[in-house]
């Protein structure tokens, strides 16, 4: 069987596609393709896409992928699915598209969410799904759909349309309609999705929005084969599709994070943070969301998930907003020009504050300015705004699990700022691990897929070929971080 695993990480901005070779001892990306996808704004606090728009990205980044890797689709033993979780859409059995999708940033549900508080529905609603009642899930997206075209609602009790996360969007194009799927981890974001019992809860379908159970896909494991590729431009047919997690998990997944304890944090436009809890579920009491790491088999495991809303994108902020810079990368040499701060706090709630704090009325803060204030100055308060909001998530989960974390595994674009890594480590008193392959969300799915086909028998196996990069310790006293802390509180709460 060959060993080479084509992973797609389906995102907000774009589609990755990786080509990956997997061994006993390691893995090694052998190819590379990336194709934009077009975000639509029809209303202030509207986001959608063009789920058509997102298969010919899909398609776009995998030939570039092979390509580049000189592989041909034969060559392939298997395909892993990565997404951007809560993003949804409904389309028909032809595979039309009959809305664009809504994507995890739109915001036009919040009446909805605030009524379903005030209907007494949010601890029902919590205690089975592990969620808090917010926009960002996938149910009051699909209620709204139906809602605005009320016909759907027959169409789907007549099974004529089909609704699903663009992981389900993605195999059924893949599989030539054959499979309407999704894996737990994606169905665990749907606020539809009963997280111990492992199935979609009728109760809450209806509380929700009347959703019709027909709507909704089958739910399977994140590393079994849900089908095979059909009519694939630039594959043959036969290829099995075998690994499938919403992007959080396959990060957590390709970052090894087998053992309850384990945690990582993914650098991206926000910054999100797992600990994997084990096989039971506990209900946060500090503002964070529990939900599915992956089911594998007959075995179901279990985060703890904070995020927060700004991390990398205080950086684009920095370049295109104040022209501090003209690429990102240079926020690191800047940030170095002076030794610390100078007392300056960059609180970044650009757009509102995330976990645990879930203020979405907070705004950005730039404090303790001085006549000697320099954009430098300001570019390192902003890195340590990243790795300070981080310290707000691991407190919480902390407290959360009862246990003390002793690493934390790093990826993502920003986890390539040595600087910021080590303010990370310090503020944390955590050592920090960054891997090898900074694109762990394909990893994990690539992983995964491994899984599902064999190529890999079981997570030590996947262990193995986790691959270490560097290690950052801390080294700030006690007194320093105390400080930081207790100046970054005072700051967040006048955002």
């Amino acid at each position: 069987m060959s060993d080479r695993i084509l992973a797609i990480d389906q995102g907000t901005t774009g589609t990755t596609c990786l080509v990956v070779e997997l061994g006993k001892q390691g893995c090694r990306v052998l190819g590379r393709g990336y194709a934009e996808v077009p975000q639509h704004f029809p209303q202030p606090g509207w986001v959608e896409h063009d789920l058509k728009e997102i298969w010919t990205s899909t398609t776009t980044a995998l030939a570039q992928a092979l390509a580049a890797a000189h592989v041909e689709g034969r060559e392939l033993a298997a395909i892993g699915i990565t997404n951007q979780r809560e993003t949804s859409g409904i389309w028909d059995r032809q595979g039309n598209p009959v809305h664009k999708a809504i994507v995890w940033q739109d915001r036009r549900t919040a009446p909805r969410c605030r009524a379903l508080i005030a209907e007494g529905h949010e601890e029902l609603i919590r205690s089975r799904t592990g969620l808090v009642v917010d926009p960002y899930f996938s149910g009051t997206k699909v209620a709204w759909l139906l809602e605005q075209q009320p016909e759907l609602r027959q169409r789907a009790l007549r099974g004529e349309v089909l609704f699903g996360t663009i992981d389900t969007w993605l195999v059924y194009k893949l599989t030539a309609g054959k499979s309407h799927i999704t894996d737990a981890t994606n169905a665990s974001r749907t606020l539809l999705y009963d997280i111990r019992r492992n199935r979609w809860d009728d109760e809450l379908c209806d509380i929700i929005g009347q959703v019709p159970l027909q709507l909704l896909p089958q739910v399977r494991g994140s590393g079994e084969i849900v089908g095979t590729t059909q009519g694939v431009p630039g594959l043959p047919d036969g290829i099995p599709i075998a690994g499938l997690a919403g992007d959080q998990q396959a990060a957590l997944f390709g970052q090894a994070c087998f053992e309850p304890g384990m945690a990582k944090c993914t650098y991206g436009t926000g910054a999100f943070a797992l600990v994997n809890i084990g096989s039971k579920p506990v209900q946060s009491q500090r503002g964070l969301v529990t939900t599915i790491a992956w089911r594998l088999g007959t075995t179901t495991t279990y985060a703890i998930e904070g995020s927060t809303f700004v991390a990398g994108a205080v950086v684009q902020w920095l370049r295109d907003g104040l022209g501090f810079i003209k690429d990102s990368a240079e926020i690191e040499q800047l940030a170095r020009e002076v030794p610390d701060t100078g007392g300056v706090v960059l609180v970044p709630a650009l757009t509102g504050l995330g976990a645990p704090h879930w203020r979405p009325e907070a705004r950005g803060l730039l404090a303790g300015l001085t006549r000697g204030t320099t954009r430098a100055h300001i570019a390192r308060a902003a890195l340590e705004g990243i790795a300070l909001q981080i310290h707000d998530l691991l407190d919480a989960m902390r407290e959360d699990t009862g246990s003390d974390l002793k690493v934390l595994r790093v990826d993502g674009g920003a986890a390539a700022n040595d600087l910021l890594m080590q303010f990370q480590a310090d503020i944390l008193g955590l050592e920090i691990h960054r891997p090898a392959v900074l694109d762990t969300t394909a990893l994990g799915a690539a992983f995964l897929a491994a899984l599902g086909v064999g190529i890999y028998s079981d997570t030590q196996a996947v262990a193995k070929a986790w691959q270490l990069s560097a290690t950052f310790k801390p080294n700030m006293s006690g007194t320093q971080v105390k400080e930081h802390v207790e100046r970054w509180r005072a700051a967040v709460g006048r955002a």
